[in-house]
């Protein structure tokens, strides 16, 4: 078994825009180990979001290495790494991405019908999800009849469905006000220490941290800063 979930070795990411080159990452070494608890922190174009789909395996690097699993992706055919992807990490988002015609317990399943698991056990395990996120109310009902927060906890319920070792969240409370965002990090936060899942939360708000031990801070596509401690760090913009 790997020490590490994710791996990135001296990885750039160059974008060819127009004839132009626009470099996003500038030889990032990460590596996420299960049971972490990490925020990626930075300003808006300063290369979170290329970072975000290289830790979630949904880019390629354009020089350097990435490893998921210990498995080199680039050595793996689509089919190959997206039923690994599958498996392992698990994605959260801050536009909530639920199917609006189909309900709470519906959209929680569809990542299970892609994984092959039978019926039964879907609907079961979806309504544990829709129970541990305090939706046992709601399960029935579509995401136009859901509040922010609501369609949020039906999201993380989704994300949890085929059990992953890491979930990545993308600005999980962006949309949220401040009180359902709290919410919605001690749910995550209950997931990470109940169940010792790794969790990697992507956002610009220094409030976020102090749920995670370590803090990444991205600028300019290199990572400036890799604190180990959460609760030692002073946010600075």
């Amino acid at each position: 078994m790997p020490d590490s979930i994710i791996k990135l070795e001296d990885v750039w990411k160059i974008y060819l825009l127009d004839k132009v080159e626009l470099t996003a990452l500038k030889g990032v070494s990460l590596e996420i180990n299960p049971g972490d608890f990490v925020t990626v922190m930075g300003p808006s174009g300063s290369g979170k979001s290329t970072l975000l789909n290289m830790i979630g395996a949904l880019d390629f690097p354009t020089k350097g290495k990435l490893f998921l699993n210990g498995k080199d992706v680039s050595l793996l055919s689509e089919n190959e790494l997206a039923l690994l992807r599958g498996k392992t990490i698990g994605f959260i988002f801050q536009e909530f991405n639920l199917l609006p015609n189909l309900n709470a317990l519906q959209n929680v399943m569809l990542p299970m019908i892609f994984q092959g698991v039978p019926e039964k056990e879907r609907v079961e395990k979806a309504k544990r999800l829709l129970v541990s996120v305090g939706l046992e109310g709601r399960i029935m009902h579509q995401p136009a009849e859901l509040s922010g927060g609501e369609r949020q906890r039906v999201a993380i319920a989704r994300s949890f469905a085929n059990d992953p070792e890491m979930v990545i969240a993308d600005e999980p409370t962006g949309n949220l006000d401040s009180k359902t965002g709290k919410m919605i990090m001690e749910i995550l936060e209950k997931f990470h220490s109940e169940k010792k899942k790794t969790i990697v939360v992507v956002t610009h708000d220094p409030n976020i941290a102090g749920y995670s031990e370590k803090i990444v801070n991205i600028k300019d596509g290199e990572v400036v800063v890799n604190h180990h401690q959460a609760s030692e760090i002073l946010w600075q913009k």
